[in-house]
């Protein structure tokens, strides 16, 4: 086990581990440490813990100090230049006419480089930008271009929820989502309703992913042919995941249906994740056979190549 602290350098980014040495540090305290891009001031998100060693990488870089109220001031003062800093470069862009779009500035703690993050929708040739911004600040700049998604972490805004969004309050990765996941939780497949502000799937479909994978290998399939306690026999017309119940399409005579409601545990059917693997099983054994019958016609032609000469 490690003894770690967690920091982050900017809003809702990434955490970092650092050593804290002797130090007993808790979370919301600033610290000074050595990153790859120099001396960072950060907030500590995480006080002292252990953690697996598996989980660090190694070699773990130690807290350089606590930060001071000089510290603070510094880390005021950077804040209040990346305002001008971003204003100016807005105005360089324009003279330049570059097809971009400035997110944010940043400063790092030491003032030893700007980093300026935009969006484009190609590659942008920025040198000459570059060259005019390095003029202006007389330190090392570095334009950085990110996708829609950071952008809207970076930026902000409210969900169709009505709440903040969850890349700019608590995540502080974004997580793989899929399209299968609005499937599993049956939701409308309209692209407007599934995708957040940033033009993407919306992350907090992979929040209950796991609650309705359990929940609908539970469940029969709409259009699955069903048994009831009593040995009446009917097709799924409908299903409440949550609720876990079951609409029924039941025949009573000849020409009448009626639609009755079960709970899942009233009913006898084959599990719909016991029919996705058996499927899955029927289609790996069909692709080893259409391979068998590939290299057996190889050989045939090769065999019959071989008589001919």
């Amino acid at each position: 086990m490690t003894t770690v602290i967690g920091v982050r350098f900017r809003n809702m980014g990434k955490v970092y581990y650092f050593a804290p040495g002797s130090r007993q540090i808790r979370s919301g305290q600033h610290v000074i440490v050595e990153t790859a891009r120099g001396i960072e001031y950060g907030y500590v998100v995480m006080g002292n813990r252990d953690v697996e060693d598996s989980k660090v990488i190694q070699p773990l870089k130690d807290v350089i100090r606590m930060a001071t109220e000089d510290d603070d001031r510094i880390e005021a003062e950077n804040k209040e230049k990346e305002k001008d800093a971003f204003r100016i470069c807005q105005e360089k862009i324009r003279k330049h006419g570059l097809e971009m779009k400035l997110i944010d500035v940043e400063y790092t703690f030491d003032n030893n480089k700007i980093l300026f993050y935009f969006t484009a929708d190609g590659r942008i040739d920025f040198r000459e930008l570059v060259k005019d911004l390095a003029s202006v600040f007389r330190t090392r700049i570095e334009l950085r271009q990110v996708g829609v998604r950071d952008e809207t972490k970076i930026v902000g805004g409210m969900g169709i929820c009505g709440r903040p969004l969850c890349c700019h309050t608590y995540l502080s990765e974004f997580i793989p989502v899929s399209i299968k996941m609005a499937k599993e939780q049956n939701l409308s497949l309209n692209p407007t309703k599934i995708s957040g502000v940033c033009g993407r799937l919306m992350c907090c479909l992979k929040n209950e992913e796991e609650t309705y994978e359990y929940l609908n290998s539970k469940m029969p399939g709409i259009g699955d042919t069903v048994t009831t306690e009593d040995g009446e026999k009917g097709e799924v017309h409908s299903v409440n995941v949550l609720r876990q119940t079951v609409k029924v399409r039941m025949v009573v005579d000849k020409d009448e249906i009626e639609i009755k409601e079960y709970q899942v545990e009233q009913l006898r059917f084959k599990p719909r994740r016991r029919k996705e693997k058996n499927q899955a099983d029927k289609n790996q054994a069909q692709d080893a056979e259409l391979k068998k019958l590939e290299a057996l016609e190889k050989a045939e032609g090769k065999a019959k190549t071989h008589d001919k000469k």
